[in-house]
């Protein structure tokens, strides 16, 4: 508790947290309007150059051009929200009727479903990957198994390869499901590996069989996630209802699907309400942009981007814990981070973890000095790079947010250290200090949002922001950019201190 307790940070006036808020909900809405009208303005050469689609919401266009959110959408529509529920179904009965097997049959139901969607051809490419992951952690060497796995991957950049997939399918979008549902799979096929080399499994190969394809074939994760690990799943599966938590009543389950649905329509609304995504794809348009809507695309990118993903985690979190698995958090609000380091911990919570487990702690983490966690953390972002697909633009992203941990953790150990935390009490008092944290985090902040920017729509897009902004908006654009920035820092802090609080 006392530990809990210095980490707080000091409370400031009521007041000025409601001029925070203020400021930064304002912020929000006005640069979303701002985007809106430039949309708007637009629209007839957005929709000639990126055919703009018919929207539900009256007078509104729907912009179709973030990949993703089309991709998933189309597979909803097409097959995916009905497998779903039928999983649910069927893990239901097998919990009354066959509780003992109950693990085998939603294991069944998820291969035959993977089958239909992937057709032989492609679930066989998984069992050979699942083959060889299994034969090479007999041997209990992780490096072993690491070369395997990185092979494997690579085999999903090899254009020969690539073409071949390609023609097993009528459409672009089938082979795309086959590529995200290798890629995930690599993920678990690793934490198999890995665990096995660890804590060798006792039973025997058709039981490792057994569990590996329950895990690797589990139909809400099976395509996109959220990660859990092979020890997780396997604990958690065969722990018995009552171990796990309250069964979900009703009431919980309806909330908890409508919040999805809320999502769901807050990320329509978006599309249509701003073009954000056909903006961002041409140059000329983001060169015109005016100040606030620039600032505004930035916003939407990212927020939209955090909404996307309460979605396409959501649903599949709620079937898994209706299965007593416990599923990562949620992405939590982009709008309150205010760090890389905070970016990683809990935007993706199931992929962070798996980093920490299987990429950093092995190779040393912080437990050998400063260089270790320099190496460590800058594998961990180079193997996210690697798994993603590794294009130019990923590797600047995968650099850009490496130097911000790395700087974000030094400025934590020089300002606390022996040296200089003393003269900063002397000098400030806490709610200074707190200000003065916020001010920094408002630069991370900056260079946060620049960072998924280009993640999100590429180098010429972090190049354009950063011309615009830094070069040509110093000295008018940068500290309006760093007082909003310093408003959405506080907010974080105010929240982070609130949760302190409750977990007290």
């Amino acid at each position: 508790m006392a530990s809990k307790s210095k980490s707080r940070l000091a409370a400031l006036p009521r007041s000025e947290i409601c001029a925070y808020w203020v400021l930064s909900f304002g912020s929000h809405l006005y640069s979303f309007y701002e985007l809106h009208r430039f949309s708007k303005e637009h629209e007839a050469g957005l929709e000639r150059e990126f055919q703009l689609q018919k929207g539900f919401l009256g007078g509104f266009k729907k912009d179709p051009n973030d990949f993703e959110w089309s991709f998933w959408s189309n597979w909803a529509k097409k097959s995916l929200l009905c497998t779903l529920f039928g999983h649910a179904v069927v893990s239901k009965l097998s919990s009354i009727l066959v509780p003992k097997l109950k693990v085998a049959v939603v294991s069944g139901y998820g291969l035959l479903v993977a089958c239909g969607t992937l057709g032989i051809k492609g679930v066989a490419v998984i069992m050979v990957h699942l083959g060889l992951s299994l034969g090479v952690a007999q041997l209990c060497r992780p490096s072993m198994s690491w070369c395997c796995a990185l092979l494997l991957l690579s085999t999903l950049h090899i254009p020969p390869v690539q073409e071949l997939k390609r023609s097993w399918y009528e459409t672009e979008e089938e082979y795309y499901l086959l590529l995200f549902s290798v890629a995930v799979c690599g993920l678990r096929f690793i934490s198999f590996s890995l665990e096995h080399c660890w804590h060798p499994l006792e039973a025997g190969g058709l039981v490792q069989i057994y569990w590996l394809t329950a895990y690797s074939f589990y139909h809400p994760l099976f395509y996109n996630g959220p990660i859990v690990t092979f020890k997780d799943f396997v604990e958690q599966m065969q722990r018995p209802a009552e171990k796990n938590g309250d069964k979900m009543t009703l009431l919980p389950l309806l909330a908890k699907a409508g919040r999805i649905v809320v999502w769901w329509l807050t990320a329509e609304y978006m599309i249509h309400f701003m073009y954000m995504h056909s903006i961002q794809t041409n140059e000329t348009y983001l060169e015109i942009l005016p100040p606030w809507a620039l600032g505004g695309l930035a916003l939407a990118l990212v927020q939209f981007f955090y909404v996307k993903y309460l979605v396409l985690f959501g649903l599949p979190s709620l079937l898994a814990t209706l299965d007593n698995l416990v599923p990562p958090k949620l992405p939590r609000c982009v709008s309150i981070m205010y760090s890389f380091t905070g970016m990683w911990r809990h935007f993706d919570e199931g992929l962070y973890l798996w980093l920490i487990r299987y990429v950093y702690v092995p190779l040393g983490g912080s437990h050998h000095g400063p260089l270790w966690k320099v190496m460590s953390t800058g594998l961990a972002f180079g193997f996210v790079c690697l798994w993603h697909g590794g294009h130019d633009y990923l590797q600047y992203w995968a650099l850009m947010n490496w130097a911000g941990v790395l700087v974000e953790n030094g400025l934590r150990a020089l300002l606390t250290s022996p040296f200089i935390l003393p003269s900063i009490e002397r000098g400030l008092s806490p709610p200074m200090r707190r200000r003065c944290t916020a001010f920094l985090f408002a630069v991370s902040t900056a260079m946060l949002i620049l960072s998924n920017l280009v993640f999100l729509g590429g180098i010429h897009v972090g190049r354009i922001f950063w011309k615009r902004v830094i070069i040509q908006g110093w000295p008018t654009m940068v500290p309006s950019m760093l007082a909003f920035l310093y408003c959405f820092a506080q907010i974080g802090l105010e929240w982070k201190n609130n949760c302190n609080t409750l977990s007290l």
